[in-house]
């Protein structure tokens, strides 16, 4: 779904001869297959500074102070499905019939969309009243996703539409190696790559308002339900093009009975008993996903996996354009998500390294959207977070530093785990640490280089490092056999000399030449060749530096 990552971040200048070996390295690596997107709407943004980790000093949010108002906003809004030609003067005059709206925007996913946003819950059952159900044969079910028909279309002009669309998708390898090449240190451009891949406002409103439309159609047998979403698509560190995980909460429907205590009474709802609560959980999918393949508008191409570890219904959302994973009760999972967003928002730092790492190891084929023994993104996550920790000072607290702060209204326990930590970010004192970016980079292909991943785990609950044992796992382990040549693996720094020249670069890399991966040495007169070279750009410190973001092959 996603563009390929961007392989070479280097400082070029726009008027650069296009064949300098930098252009050209990077050029390799963009050109590769994937999907390119195009560039409509989505306008250069400026940087935010988050070389040194610098903060805004406004209160920041809590994750479920931020779920409740999308959610909320996400049931406020519609989506509309637009012929071509439609005038957006027009059309949100015709809306504005049935109350204020608030916000807007268009997008193109196999036609032109509109997401609506009204300023009152009462404006789309009013909408809703005055929309017509189709004549043809249909399943006649009134959800927030519509069509606007022009009811004399043979007399409209054909003129272009006059809507600008909103970017969904990644950037194209042009525009963001061009992006990359105005940068004026390595930090910009590891903030650069962070603005252009992460998710748009637009986006995560398109994400919380499909969550919404497949509560409608689940709220047909479970009245009180919700579908809240969880991993990347909440916890900052999605990507553009990234899948859209979901789960059907149940929790909240009991707890909204008040049982009256006058009397010596007591009414219970009678209900279906099954053996197992995983036999529930199978049951309630099965049936949610024949509602979603034969009822819910736009949900195609429906899988109901319900024999995996966790169950899940699979599904493509049409209008979106997003693969949907829909589980239940998978509470767990977003308070996972919830930690990740508490981290990335305590320092700005955090999430411009992941998402550079991120991309480093995609371009080096070690993670993959295919099923396998692969590093999986979440564990490269673990991996920046945890290198943070170990900072002088921290950059980020441990997890039981973030426990010890935590109030009695902090205090989680789901299945049996402890998950309880401090949930209010304003308590929690920003890091002294001032180290650039690129510095931060460096080191962490250094530490990681040389850490011994057969001896020790890693462990962001502590600080202290942690031996592996029968009970403590690698975070890297990801399947038997090949995985552990994996586990073994080493990002070594490599350097050639003082002030002629800065590399950092992985000596191994992984090469899939068959279905299992191996692990090959890089050869030592490549690194020397791109290390030496007298052609790479200068900064403004006067070194020349060479970003390792480029495929060994």
């Amino acid at each position: 779904m996603a563009a390929r990552s961007v392989g070479l971040l280097a400082r070029s200048p726009l008027c650069a001869q296009s064949r300098s070996p930098v252009r050209l390295a990077a050029a390799r690596l963009l050109s590769g297959a994937g999907p390119v997107a195009a560039d409509v709407g989505r306008e250069e943004q400026p940087l935010r500074g988050a070389e040194t980790g610098s903060e805004d000093k406004t209160p920041k949010k809590r994750f479920s102070e931020v779920q409740e108002e999308r959610r909320e906003q996400a049931q406020r809004t519609v989506l509309i499905h637009c012929p071509h030609k439609v005038s957006e003067k027009k059309f949100l005059k015709y809306l504005s019939q049935h109350g204020a709206i608030n916000n807007h925007f268009f997008y193109e996913s196999l036609g032109l969309f509109a997401v609506v946003e009204f300023a009152r819950k009462e404006s789309v059952g009013s909408l809703q009243s005055g929309t017509l159900m189709p004549h043809e044969a249909a399943i006649p079910f009134r959800s927030r996703f519509l069509s606007l028909k022009l009811k004399n279309a043979g007399g409209q002009p054909s003129e272009p539409p006059s809507v600008r669309a909103s970017q969904q998708l990644p950037p194209s390898s042009q525009r963001l190696l061009e992006r990359l090449c105005r940068a004026e240190s390595v930090g910009d451009q590891l903030d650069t790559l962070l603005q252009e891949l992460q998710l748009t406002e637009e986006n995560v409103r398109l994400r919380y308002l499909t969550c919404s439309l497949i509560e409608d159609v689940a709220a047909a047998y479970f009245p009180d339900c919700t579908v809240r979403p969880f991993g990347s698509s909440v916890n900052t560190f999605g990507k553009l093009g990234c899948d859209l995980d979901m789960f059907l909460d149940l929790d909240e429907i009991g707890k909204r009975s008040t049982p009256k205590t006058v009397g010596n009474f007591l009414l219970e709802f009678q209900v279906k008993n099954v053996p197992s609560e995983r036999i529930a959980t199978q049951k309630i999918l099965s049936v949610i996903g024949e509602c979603l393949d034969h009822f819910g508008p736009g949900c195609v191409g429906v899988q109901k996996i319900l024999n995996a570890r966790c169950p899940l219904v699979r599904f493509s959302h049409q209008a979106s354009g997003f693969q949907c994973d829909l589980t239940a009760n998978n509470r767990i999972a977003l308070k996972s998500s919830e930690l990740l967003y508490l981290y990335g928002a305590l320092d700005s730092r955090v999430r411009a390294l992941v998402f550079s790492v991120r991309c480093w190891a995609r371009a080096h084929s070690l993670t993959s959207s295919i099923p396998g023994a692969w590093i999986t993104n979440f564990s490269l996550t673990m991996m920046v977070i945890f290198f943070l920790q170990r900072r002088s000072p921290p950059i980020l607290p441990t997890l039981e530093s973030l426990k010890a702060l935590a109030s009695a209204e902090d205090k989680c326990v789901i299945e049996g785990n402890n998950c309880t930590f401090v949930r209010d970010l304003n308590k929690i004192q920003p890091s002294r640490n001032t180290e650039p970016l690129e510095l931060l980079l460096k080191e962490f292909f250094e530490y990681f280089g040389n850490f011994a991943f057969n001896k020790n785990s890693i462990n962001i609950r502590q600080l202290a490092l942690r031996g592996t044992s029968r009970r403590t796992k690698p975070v890297l382990s990801q399947s038997r056999g090949s995985s552990a040549e994996l586990r073994r693996s080493r990002l070594t720094s490599l350097g050639a000399g003082g002030e002629a020249g800065f590399c950092v670069l992985p000596a191994r890399a992984l090469h899939l030449n068959t279905a299992e991966p191996s692990l090959q040495q890089a050869p030592e007169s490549r690194c020397r060749r791109w290390s030496q070279d007298s052609n790479l750009p200068r900064f403004l410190d006067g070194t020349e530096m060479l970003f390792p973001f480029y495929t060994l092959v």
